[in-house]
């Protein structure tokens, strides 16, 4: 596997991040940038003359990771390319969330064949639901094959998020890239970092991912009441202050954010679904856990497959703007543990798209960092 990178920011035109080995062969370009330069035409058609004919996906994001850089209103552009993996590229839009376990059906069905190893997918981070996109993607791939991804970002705006599949550009869509070849290894892992507080209430009413009711009263009033003047700010704040969500007594909290809010109708509107007769309990930041929670992931993909060549980071548009000039040293330490041989790339998110625990069952995650690794034997 070869790769590499290149950005570019409009004061500095393009940069190189690394050597380049390429010569504009490459397998699969990823590229994540920002909702206006994703938008801009004439740049995407310069980086497609590039590297011509290369399978291309990528999205719009909260923050650019190249190396251990955080940027904001750059592009980034990672060029791989693989000696013995074939790669599928696959599609679809839809035209509101209610179409995402179809979608997510859609995308597993077109991939699930031959030596399929793993699944990386780039949504809409705004009309996608993403625990149903998630759960048609794990219940129509084989148990041995694992999906990571992400849902695209508008920077703390949300209102506009793209997502790029070869030639189309645009909102309300879904890319995956299957992974085939008995040589490539996949790592993955995710840790959070945040801390409950308060009481764990039940949800009493709920439709999909919009939430209406805890313990009986309106959500929004009460999550106001915990927010106090941060409340001002939603949807925005909302980030500082997710939901860990615990749907059976068993099962590891999951962390949602809000995405948008009704005051009309006194409701939230979450990433994932909110669904009734589980249990959401308030969370806030914690500096150093965070950024422990991210060397912890890295540590556990170590462990599994070391030396890896790509590492593929996406982080939480909550956490950015928790960590804020502290951003970059979440990424330092995945560098820490992984050594300096791996690229880097990736972005901040509007949700995240990772296995839960040991298993290889993917489902939507908020205020995480999941980390995936690939390496070619």
């Amino acid at each position: 596997m070869l790769i590499e990178q290149r950005y570019w920011t409009a004061t500095g035109g393009w940069k190189n991040e690394g050597t380049l080995c390429l010569d504009g062969k490459a397998s699969l370009l990823l590229v994540f940038a920002s909702t206006s330069i994703l938008d801009n035409r004439s740049l995407m058609d310069e980086v497609r003359r590039q590297y011509p004919g290369t399978p291309l996906v990528g999205c719009s994001t909260a923050g650019e990771i190249c190396g251990i850089s955080v940027r904001d209103n750059s592009m980034v552009v990672t060029a791989i390319r693989f000696e013995h993996t074939t790669l599928k590229l696959v599609k679809t839009s839809i035209a509101e969330a209610g179409d995402s376990l179809k979608a997510g059906t859609q995308l597993a069905q077109t991939l699930a064949h031959g030596q399929l190893q793993h699944v990386l997918v780039l949504s809409d981070g705004l009309q996608v639901n993403g625990t149903e996109l998630a759960q048609g993607l794990r219940t129509n791939l084989p148990d041995t094959v694992a999906v990571t991804g992400g849902l695209a970002g508008d920077g703390a705006n949300f209102k506009r998020t793209l997502v790029c599949a070869d030639a189309e550009t645009g909102e309300g869509v879904i890319a995956a890239v299957g992974f085939y070849g008995t040589r490539l290894k996949v790592a993955y892992g995710s840790l959070g970092g945040w801390d409950s507080f308060g009481a764990q209430r039940l949800i009493t009413r709920s439709h999909g991912n919009i939430l209406y009711e805890l313990d009986g009263r309106s959500a929004l009033a009460l999550y106001k009441e915990y927010l106090g003047e941060h409340a001002e700010g939603l949807p925005a704040t909302g980030l500082l202050f997710p939901l860990a969500l615990r749907v059976g007594e068993n099962d590891d909290d999951l962390v949602r954010t809000v995405l948008s809010v009704n005051e009309n109708e006194q409701s939230m509107t979450f990433a994932g679904d909110m669904p009734e007769g589980s249990y959401a309990r308030l969370m806030k930041a914690n500096f150093d856990r965070l950024i422990d929670g991210a060397a912890g992931a890295a540590h556990s993909i170590s462990a599994a497959i070391p030396n890896p060549q790509l590492a593929l980071l996406i982080s939480c548009v909550g956490r950015k703007l928790v960590l804020k000039q502290r951003v970059e040293e979440e990424v330092e330490s995945v560098r820490d543990v992984l050594g300096k041989d791996p690229v880097l790339a990736g972005f901040y998110s509007y949700g995240e798209i990772c296995p839960q625990s040991a298993t290889t069952h993917c489902a939507l995650h908020n205020q995480t960092m999941p980390i995936t690794t690939y390496t070619e034997s």
